[in-house]
């Protein structure tokens, strides 16, 4: 019997179809579109109440355009990921320098990932020396897990409150915020928080000698730029050491010069069993993350070839991946970056915090190099009454986000609020930011709080924003 013929005919482009030439091309209306009807709807509409939306059409260094040509500083940087600004032309000539290598061959071993990793033994502290590449920050948490269990024998994870990890399974057991766990529970067994900077509560827990690892960051960003106390992270390391702990440093927001230290472990001396890092290390350019610890921890849970396999990741370590980080890294030596990060970052903070002596809706300013935080005042409830409830919703919650808002729509600054905690919004530039590029933002916020000086006011001037917003659909 003579099989039917397919009804698709495989040489035609389905109906809809969008190629990439066109893709370039779209309005902004089309974005819009796309966005709330095949991608994540809410967050659109979240995007789209404070004009978060708008259509950037090229990039370069601390510089971003929209489509009518209108310049912006971009204070955000990727949430870290663009210490070295957009589209770095150093990295993105290593990629083209390599384009004809084979980039996923898993028969082979390859050269460009091998290089990676050697460099990276060289420029991480103490004795880390064995890499596991993967394609984001959360992977590197999950690996980081994964090996620390495998390598101790034990189950148990501690991990600090207001921390921020990831949200995939793994990472997100080890996330401090309720908001981003419950939904998903139970999460990973075996998980126990302790507050942030607190020795003692570390050592209560570890005492028991079931904890696998303890995972932390050196400073909190998610948290909202939360520093520790002194000696904290070299106290955790003697603490981890005497109760055979690891101790997995995350250094995927804080790494590769954003604190004025390659690593922000460095400012302690502290080296961990584990690192993990990702965001700047594919130079705002490529996606790719990595863990990486000692040998002997290594050897304990993946040495030999009966282990070699337990964890693996398909484009982990490809080849455009890592020449992008490769180039990432000189660049970083190269062009100073993490003492640029320390001298324009004590600029930007001895100006942020002459700013909070003088205007009370700040509540507290912090940071550590290039990655601030300015936390503001919140009353609580307040009596404006606007006639969307997910706008009063954003008011009385995300008072980071209606400054945000101000900067990107009247002062073409790009800013967002840290995801734990809502009401400080996180500064955090590529480091070759000028300082006349800090004094035009913080020109800006004085303007705006000297226009808005109190909690209302500022309320008042979001909402006209999101009922505009609604008005112009």
């Amino acid at each position: 019997m003579k099989a039917e013929k397919s009804s698709i005919t495989l040489n035609r482009k389905p109906t809809g179809f969008i190629s990439l030439a066109e893709a370039v091309n779209q309005s902004r209306e089309q974005i819009i579109d796309n966005h709330k009807t095949y991608l994540n709807a809410g967050l659109a509409m979240l995007l789209g109440l404070l004009k978060f939306d708008k259509q950037f059409t090229h990039s370069e260094g601390v510089k971003v355009w929209d489509d009518a040509g209108n310049e912006y500083l971009d204070f955000l940087g990727g949430f870290g990921s663009l210490n070295l600004g957009h589209n770095h032309p150093r990295v993105l000539a290593a990629i083209d320098q390599v384009k004809g290598l084979p980039n996923l061959l898993q028969v082979s071993m390859g050269g460009i990932a091998g290089v990676l990793a050697k460099n990276l033994a060289a420029v991480t502290p103490g004795k880390l020396q064995r890499s596991f590449f993967c394609n984001s920050g959360a992977e590197a948490v999950e690996g980081a897990l994964k090996l620390s269990r495998a390598a101790t024998g034990r189950q148990g994870l501690v991990y600090c409150d207001g921390s921020f990890h990831g949200k995939t399974l793994g990472a997100l057991s080890v996330t401090g915020r309720d908001k981003y766990r419950k939904t998903f529970q139970p999460l990973l067994p075996g998980t126990v928080s302790i507050p942030f900077g607190n020795l003692k509560a570390l050592e209560s827990k570890l005492k028991e000698k079931t904890a696998a690892a303890f995972i932390v960051e050196p400073v909190q960003g998610e948290g909202g730029i939360i520093l520790p106390p002194a000696d904290y992270l070299s106290g955790a390391q003697q603490i981890c050491s005497k109760y055979g702990t690891l101790l997995i440093i995350d250094e995927i927001q804080t790494g590769l010069g954003r604190t004025g230290e390659m690593f922000a472990c460095q400012h302690e001396g502290v080296t961990p069993d584990i690192m993990c890092i990702a965001k700047s290390l594919g130079g705002g350019v490529m996606p790719i993350g990595a863990y990486i610890t000692t040998d002997e921890v290594w050897k304990k849970a993946y040495g030999g070839t009966d282990k070699a396999l337990l964890h693996t990741s398909t484009f982990g370590g490809n080849t455009l991946a890592a020449a992008a980080a490769i180039a990432a890294i000189e660049v970083i030596y190269e062009e100073n970056l993490p003492e640029r990060a320390r001298e324009s970052g004590d600029y930007l903070l001895a100006g942020l915090r002459r700013l909070k002596e003088n205007y009370p809706l700040i509540k507290d300013v912090r940071g550590r190099g290039l990655m601030a935080g300015i936390e503001f005042n919140q009353p609580g409830r307040f009596a404006i009454k606007v006639s969307f409830g997910l706008a009063n919703k954003i008011s009385e919650e995300y008072l980071g986000s209606m400054v945000a808002g101000e900067l990107l729509n009247k002062y073409r600054i790009i800013t967002a609020y840290t995801l734990n905690n809502p009401n400080v919004i996180r500064l955090e530039p590529p480091l070759e930011v000028t300082r006349k590029q800090i004094d035009t933002l913080l020109e800006a916020l004085e303007d705006i709080f000297s226009t808005h000086k109190g909690f209302i006011s500022m309320a008042a001037s979001s909402a006209k924003t999101i009922i505009k917003s609604f008005t112009n659909k």
